[in-house]
């Protein structure tokens, strides 16, 4: 999908606000959950569905691009696995915390495999194993984690496509 597309996704959702919501007024950034298309269909189709209200990724990464960490308040489109916008969401909270002290209760608001915290950390430790040797690191139990919880705030068009 093109630029043009997550662009209207984003018009189309700011028609339905109020002309002082405060989101008229923001930036948003448009990209999948995950690191490769089938992750993000499948972690995407769960934060349509809103089984997913929370996520997380390594603090490295966001040092490593030189960007700051997301704010409560901001605003995402998240992308399924070619592109195309699935849903807006609004970041409502933002927290750090190593890998090894993340809860039960953020595991289950992850919405992931079983929902448990065994599961989540099985599930997370391969996918920052896997996505951390890109910026020259390793996981580790004591690794800070950006944890982010978030709520659905347009669904546009999507679930029709289902």
């Amino acid at each position: 999908m093109t630029t043009t597309t997550v662009e209207q996704f984003w018009q189309t959702y700011l028609i339905t606000l109020p002309e002082a919501a405060p989101a008229r007024r923001a930036a948003y950034v448009a990209e999948p959950f995950g690191d490769n298309p089938a992750l993000a269909d499948e972690l995407g189709a769960l934060a349509l569905a809103g089984t997913k209200t929370a996520t997380c990724s390594s603090l490295w990464e966001w040092e490593a691009e030189g960007k700051p960490i997301t704010e409560v308040g901001a605003f995402w489109v998240v992308l399924d696995g070619r592109g195309a916008p699935l849903c807006i969401v609004e970041t409502i909270e933002v927290t750090v915390h190593r890998f090894d002290e993340v809860d039960e209760a953020f595991a289950y608001e992850e919405g992931e495999d079983d929902r448990s915290l065994q599961a989540w950390r099985e599930g997370h430790q391969r996918f920052f194993t896997r996505t951390l040797a890109a910026i020259g690191k390793e996981f580790t139990p004591e690794m800070p984690l950006v944890c982010e919880r978030f709520r659905v705030v347009y669904r546009g068009e999507s679930m029709e496509r289902e």
